[in-house]
């Protein structure tokens, strides 16, 4: 990371625990050499099972969170609208948590390697979310 500037947190919400865990990894790995920002992953239910957890979110958050933002990326349906409801409640996050608008493994990998750059939370997201445009043909 360039700077003494706080880095950007990055959480990754999966209705799986190793799948959660092996995106981060692949994230992290990706991002080069170096310092990497923070990044944890959410993934199941406290007892190890599928589904999504607000405690395993917000322990999450709050253990990748700098001062400079949290973004969350999330694989499918009912994690979004966990994360929705946890931002609009507003006291489960950190302040400056952001649900991010982007392809769960690409997305990642674009998040961590961006905040890993020096990048803010504005970049970050944007980042992410261009993921989308990764043509694979």
């Amino acid at each position: 990371m360039t700077g003494g500037a706080a880095p950007v947190g990055i959480v990754l919400v999966s209705h799986s625990g190793p799948v959660a865990e092996a995106v981060a990894a692949m994230a992290a790995g990706l991002a080069g050499g170096g310092a990497t920002a923070p990044v944890a992953a959410a993934g199941g239910t406290p007892d190890g099972g599928l589904g999504t957890s607000t405690e395993l979110i917000g322990a999450a958050a709050r253990e990748v969170d700098r001062g400079a933002g949290v973004a969350i990326l999330v694989d499918l349906g009912s994690a979004v609208l966990t994360v929705k409801a946890m931002v609009a409640e507003g006291d489960e996050l950190p302040e400056g948590a952001r649900l991010v608008d982007a392809p769960f493994v690409e997305g990642a990998v674009a998040a961590v390697v961006t905040a890993s750059a020096g990048a803010d939370l504005d970049a970050v997201t944007a980042a992410a979310g261009e993921a989308y445009g990764y043509r694979k043909e």
